[in-house]
């Protein structure tokens, strides 16, 4: 029955791995549409205020705002769309796990050399 009970909180806690990372994925393209809807907005409306209401409008510098707007709209893009996907939660578990595996490996390798430099009989010999 013991073993019923862990594997049923171990899918438990796999489906609510799946769950978490989901809702994470979501928000995160949310905000990335949110962002998408702002920039046309916001790039109407600085078009609007060089053209229309005439500010500044010896220059069209609403070229250069909606550019620069444009790149960081791309980079978060990139983030959500590209970064995420090769280092999401996955990859961190993956490192995370690695790591662990490697100081466990250290720490046997710590141990072995402890006992072949100082065994056991002798230290029991020394007390005697």
């Amino acid at each position: 029955m013991f073993s019923k009970n862990k594997i049923k909180s171990e899918i438990d806690l796999e489906q609510h791995d799946m769950l978490e990372t989901a809702q994470m994925r979501i928000k995160q393209k949310k905000r990335l549409y949110v962002h998408f809807v702002i920039f046309l907005i916001g790039s109407v409306f600085l078009v609007f205020i060089n053209k229309i209401l005439k500010y500044e409008d010896n220059y069209d510098w609403f070229i250069w705002a909606i550019t620069l707007w444009a790149f960081f709209f791309i980079i978060h893009l990139g983030h959500v769309f590209v970064i995420n996907r090769f280092l999401g939660k996955t990859w961190e578990r993956s490192q995370r796990e690695k790591l662990v595996r490697k100081q466990k490996e250290r720490i046997k390798e710590i141990q072995k050399e402890i006992e072949t430099e100082f065994p056991l009989s002798q230290i029991n010999k020394k007390k005697d």
